[in-house]
């Protein structure tokens, strides 16, 4: 059983470790060079940030989502648990919370892009550079629009 519960302090190393796993597993697409960048960027910030987890029955986080104005900055699975809904839980948490939701995903992460297709997110634009303004195009996501259904 999952639960999802907001991140504390001593939840920072824990977010990091999940952050990594989750990267290496589905961001091959990336350089050495810039996974080593995102890696000191995201040490100095993903640790204070708030975060909703999903954590197991220890409490153990498996999961976290970051949003910030209806807007999700973040969704990453411990690769160890990928594939059992605990994704998909925390995404129908943040809508509950946020209608219309928007999002943006790498477009060489295709399956990102067919998770988020999955939970009824449309593509609502692209830009060619990510928000470091490196070469790893995003496409640009919403739900609720026209024709989407939360599955």
């Amino acid at each position: 059983m999952t639960a999802i519960r907001m991140s504390r302090p001593d939840d920072g190393a824990r977010a990091v470790e999940i952050w990594r796993d989750a990267v290496d597993a589905t961001h091959d697409f990336l350089t050495r060079e810039d996974r080593v960048a995102l890696d000191a960027m995201v040490c100095g910030f993903l640790p204070n940030a708030p975060l909703w987890l999903a954590v197991d029955e220890s409490d153990r986080p498996l999961a976290f989502m970051l949003i910030d104005n209806g807007h999700m900055e973040a969704l990453f699975v411990d690769p160890a648990v990928r594939g059992q809904g605990i994704g998909a839980a925390l995404v129908r948490h943040g809508l509950a919370l946020h209608e219309g939701m928007t999002t943006d995903v790498n477009e060489q992460n295709a399956q990102a892009v067919g998770f988020y297709e999955s939970m009824g997110f449309q593509h609502t634009g692209r830009s060619a550079l990510d928000g470091q303004g490196r070469p790893y195009p995003l496409i640009h996501l919403k739900h609720g629009t026209p024709g989407a259904e939360m599955r």
